[in-house]
């Protein structure tokens, strides 16, 4: 963790996050994660559901997934559908400077909470708006998540054996991740235009829009040519070898020979320097032509050795090459601990729990976890109290009708 005397980049800002779920609140989390103070606004009436999703913790119920992506945060509850609770949340919003909602379009305008309403309470004021396809088109009323974004977005077509169906591509939650990290995106640079022009603005971005950024050349290769990439197994039809390889004690690894160069060391590597010469495969295309001998000599040699002996071999003679992990191998290797990517925080009830570590890493400024996912409005007295100025009976009143 990061000395917290530190000023952080993100210092000063107020983020509201009245979104559930991943998305939107991962935007919140990251930033939070840099100095942000976030304010998590839960229903009143049991909190966000993604408390309750994946494996149970002894605190209260709260969940792995909670206590993870949503630390830093202060929680809150707060009735949208009660006049009492849109008033509550324009004080809020006129003393914040991010608003985070995921939403189906339409339902903050029916709240009376639009972004025109917000924006003259706070014309400074920014507006991070996930949905599952944006805020307009044809599809802006359908309900959107992350498996359903992977598929539309282009991404799930292309994952699995090249006679099998489409499968998941990695984890059902990365659509998820990935708009996230375009909402942080998003969020930094609208605050930078808030400091250039003192004009708010709200971003727009629709949960498949992230996937189908992460397509390479699928996009001008259809355009210019008609060509559609199909499901490629281990491997793709643009390099070779290029793909998954067993290793000799049953374990898989990842070779990557991206260039002729790469090929010449790797044949060296495998003893068959002959391989890499211009009659034979020297070229790209002359192995992509013989993939199925090159693919099959690559996992010749491969089975021969376990696999650290061939990442070893493959590293030493300058070939890519890498383990295919799984979270138990992940936990046993000494890259991730140097780099601090599993992180140990203490919960009050729920104990030691292991995180995935803050990333990127700024050396000036690095980015830190002060605790874990709150407990259910463990802020209320801070936030209604002290923030707003809220009389604790007016806070005990609203505590009982259930509004807050």
């Amino acid at each position: 963790m990061n000395d917290q005397a530190t000023k952080l980049p993100m210092d000063g800002v107020r983020i509201l996050d009245i979104a559930t779920f991943v998305a939107a609140p991962f935007s919140a989390t990251v930033l939070s994660e840099f100095g942000a103070e976030v304010i998590k606004i839960e229903n009143p009436q049991g909190g966000d559901n993604w408390r309750r999703y994946g494996t149970k913790t002894a605190r209260d119920g709260d969940t792995l997934a909670w206590l993870t992506e949503s630390r830093n945060k202060t929680s809150v509850g707060l009735d949208f559908r009660t006049p009492e609770g849109v008033e509550i949340f324009k004080e809020l919003v006129a003393v914040s400077d991010v608003v985070c909602e995921n939403f189906r379009p339409g339902i903050m305008e029916k709240w009376g909470l639009g972004w025109e309403v917000l924006r003259e309470i706070n014309p400074k004021l920014v507006m991070l708006r996930v949905s599952g396809y944006g805020q307009t088109g044809p599809y802006k009323e359908r309900p959107g998540f992350a498996r359903i974004a992977q598929g539309f977005g282009g991404l799930t077509y292309l994952a699995g054996m090249p006679d099998g169906p489409p499968v998941t591509p990695g984890s059902t939650s990365l659509a998820d991740y990935a708009t996230g990290l375009y909402g942080a995106v998003g969020i930094l640079l609208a605050l930078r235009s808030v400091e250039q022009t003192g004009r708010g603005q709200y971003i727009d971005v629709g949960l498949y829009e992230s996937i189908f950024r992460f397509l390479d050349e699928l996009v001008p290769a259809y355009a210019m040519e008609g060509t559609v990439r199909h499901r490629e197994g281990m491997g793709t039809r643009l390099a070779c070898p290029h793909g998954h390889f067993q290793t000799g004690d049953d374990k898989w690894i990842s070779i990557a020979c991206t260039s002729d160069r790469m090929f010449e060391r790797l044949a060296h590597v495998m003893g068959q320097p002959e391989l890499a010469a211009p009659d034979k495969y020297q070229t790209s295309a002359q192995r992509i032509a013989d993939r199925d001998f090159i693919e099959s000599t690559v996992s010749a040699f491969s089975t021969t050795y376990p696999m650290i002996e061939v990442i070893q071999r493959c590293t030493d003679g300058g070939v890519p090459c890498g383990a295919i992990n799984s979270i138990a191998d992940i936990f046993e290797d000494e890259q991730f601990a140097a780099r601090e990517n599993l992180l140990t925080v203490n919960d009050p009830v729920a104990g030691d729990i292991v995180i995935p570590g803050v990333i990127p890493k700024l050396s000036e400024t690095p980015g830190r976890v002060t605790h874990l996912g709150p407990a259910f409005k463990d802020g209320t007295e801070q936030i209604f109290g002290e923030l707003l100025g809220m009389p604790a009976e007016r806070i005990r009143e609203l505590l009982g009708k259930g509004i807050i």
